[in-house]
């Protein structure tokens, strides 16, 4: 297993997540799964577990807690999260963390996060009056926080609000990166970001959810053909190896196969050489291409909006929905709009069109985007 340092801790570079744990018929936890791919993981040299409050129906924590609790506390790090994606839990700091605790069966989390910080939450979470920051901060101080970070699906305009009023309390941030979501998610400018702050980045999502699991068949065949061996989730991880930003790669996983062709992954360090991370990412643009609006977010549109609507974001949400079908990430973000800045406020009158250089209809785009919602 490959290890990367953090301050005074030696991670795996390879973490399990516990969003996506084996399951029995009737969709409850299969425990007895769970505590073989645990002991399996630990033996290879696994020693980080990411879960959360709301991970299996709040299952996700009582299982690891169950799990863990037979292992010596120092052979394992555990990370959780303040369930901020509700934003009926945010007077509840206390009452939750205490909960967890319990439920994870230990005395003091490794690392803590602020759960998915995004547009429909920023202005909570940055609210001190919750007292969410000075409770958790309390806690870090007590020893029963080590480390304190957060993880979002949000821009970088909400990552720089976040960092602007809590930037120095922040030790480390998760984001989704993957090879896919580089340019499509804007993850190169998070990153950068991140560099900008000193934080070591950690990776959920590196297979998109099992969306890059496989490819077209000419896609696959390239990537073959510069490395026989290597699969295509290998060609996932192997991209993350070559972002020098990243420390920890967490990977959910299902069942004793993706664990076993993980960890064998892991057990070297092979990132991509310049050739490669351009066939990879040349792969993306075309896959990409297909479905969405070839955007270069120049903004002219925005000035010729009787509305003012932010065209361009509208757009690089249009795009994530129509390549994912769906997905949660673009109907959260414009769900956290006025309603006078969402697609339906568009009034069709095609003013940005006459000033679009890549000529797209963006009144067709924000007629179809706003059915697509409703769907």
């Amino acid at each position: 297993m490959i290890y990367n340092h953090f301050q005074d801790m030696k991670l795996s570079s390879l973490g399990m997540g516990c969003m996506r744990l084996p399951t029995c018929p009737d969709g409850k936890i299969d425990m007895d799964s769970v505590r073989e791919m645990v002991a399996y993981a630990i033996e290879k040299g696994i020693n980080y577990f990411d879960t959360a409050w709301g991970y299996h129906g709040g299952d996700s924590e009582r299982a690891m807690g169950e799990v863990l609790k037979g292992y010596p506390r120092d052979r394992f790090y555990l990370a959780t999260k303040f369930p901020g994606y509700d934003l009926s839990n945010m007077g509840k700091a206390e009452e939750i963390f205490e909960a967890q605790l319990k439920k994870c069966r230990v005395e003091y989390f490794d690392f803590y996060m602020f759960h998915n910080v995004c547009e429909l939450n920023i202005d909570a979470y940055l609210d001190r009056s919750y007292g969410i920051l000075d409770y958790l901060l309390k806690q870090k101080k007590n020893g029963r926080i080590r480390h304190l970070g957060f993880s979002t699906h949000g821009t970088l305009e909400t990552m720089q609000r976040f960092f602007d009023a809590y930037g120095e309390y922040m030790e480390f941030c998760q984001i989704q990166l993957n090879w896919l979501d580089w340019s499509l998610q804007n993850a190169k400018e998070k990153v950068e970001l991140l560099k900008k702050w000193n934080l070591p980045v950690w990776v959920m999502e590196p297979v998109r959810g099992g969306k890059l699991v496989k490819l077209e068949a000419e896609q696959e065949a390239l990537l073959k053909a510069m490395r026989p061996d290597a699969s295509v989730v290998e060609w996932a991880f192997r991209f993350l190896q070559s972002i020098p930003e990243v420390t920890l790669t967490l990977s959910g996983m299902s069942n004793m196969e993706q664990l076993r062709d993980n960890i064998v992954t892991y057990e070297t360090e092979q990132p991509l050489s310049n050739t490669e991370m351009q066939t990879l990412l040349s792969a993306a643009d075309a896959m990409t291409a297909k479905t969405s609006l070839p955007c270069t977010a120049c903004r002219y549109c925005i000035d010729h909006c009787p509305m003012e609507l932010d065209i361009p974001r509208i757009i690089e949400l249009y795009n994530e929905h129509t390549y994912t079908g769906g997905g949660f990430l673009p109907a959260m973000a414009i769900r956290a709009l006025p309603d006078e800045k969402k697609p339906s406020a568009c009034v069709g009158c095609r003013s940005c069109e006459a000033v679009c250089p890549q000529n797209i209809r963006i009144s067709e785009m924000m007629s179809d985007f706003t059915a697509r919602l409703k769907k």
